[in-house]
């Protein structure tokens, strides 16, 4: 015979029962330029966990606070999982197509077109290699949490993210940067808040370039410099001066190539100048 006072005790617990099996959506807020090579920046819960189409990339900050990248030529959807442990959301990005240029580039040296010498080749693999670790930097922060500003105050946009590159007649893969051309010497800034994930000169294509990680997987690039004034490691912030813009490397003038890259998609930096978080 059942024990009317066990059943009586139990009660309580059985009627809370369906309240904690019952799934709560996240918050998510989410603003951007949702086109090919833009952007999303979102809010939801602390640490909740993201994915997109169905891959996971990381978490939320501890604010709940992240950035989703499109690269140049993402598809027209891309859905966004956001996982806490009490439940899930997704959200499907109708994402726009975006026209790009051809550039027509004559007059490089021919080994910074395709380069053959075995020396050549073997140098410009362990530089790659180099640069992979600097870009794969991921550290927990939101440095675009106040928005981006430019590198340098006065420039003119000498050539647009995207465009399809023909180098001494020969048609090359995309230019991934914003050609932001400036004389030899004219000061360049961080953007934004992060850590310099990689600083170095004489690279083959690059000449001197800077990395900096914001956090979130989203990485910023500076090429051709003619000074570096930041080291690997060291934390800096908007608007601090990291170098001065030069021709080094595979360029024809003076000018920073101004490149974004997030968990490996290409992303056109000055989509990012201003947007901040809603």
């Amino acid at each position: 015979m059942l024990d009317r006072r066990a059943l009586l005790a139990a009660a309580p617990a059985l009627a809370f029962a369906p309240s904690l099996a019952r799934s709560e959506t996240p918050p998510l807020t989410l603003s951007g330029k949702v086109v090919q090579s833009g952007f999303a920046l979102g809010r939801t819960a602390p640490r909740a966990m993201l994915l997109v189409n169905d891959k996971p990339v990381g978490e939320a900050t501890a604010e709940g606070l992240f950035v989703i990248g499109f690269d140049r030529d993402e598809p027209a959807q891309t859905k966004l999982t956001v996982q806490t442990p009490k439940g899930s959301v997704d959200h499907v990005f109708q994402v726009a197509p975006t026209d790009y240029d051809v550039q027509i580039i004559d007059g490089l040296p021919q080994d910074q077109v395709t380069p053959t010498d075995p020396a050549l080749l073997v140098r410009i693999g362990e530089e790659a290699k180099r640069k992979a670790v600097g870009f794969a930097s991921d550290i927990d922060a939101a440095g675009f949490r106040d928005g981006f500003a430019l590198p340098v105050q006065s420039y003119r946009l000498s050539g647009r993210f995207g465009g399809q590159r023909i180098l001494n007649g020969v048609p090359e893969r995309p230019h991934y940067g914003s050609d932001l051309a400036a004389p030899i010497g004219t000061p360049v800034s961080a953007p934004a808040d992060g850590l310099i994930s990689f600083a170095e000169t004489g690279l083959h294509y690059e000449g001197a370039l800077i990395l900096i990680d914001h956090g979130q997987g989203l990485v910023s690039a500076y090429l051709h410099l003619s000074r570096v004034d930041v080291q690997a490691g060291q934390k800096v912030t908007r608007g601090q001066p990291i170098g001065l813009v030069g021709k080094e490397g595979r360029a024809t003038g003076p000018h920073l190539c101004w490149r974004m890259k997030w968990r490996g998609r290409n992303m056109d930096p000055l989509l990012m100048v201003g947007a901040t978080p809603v």
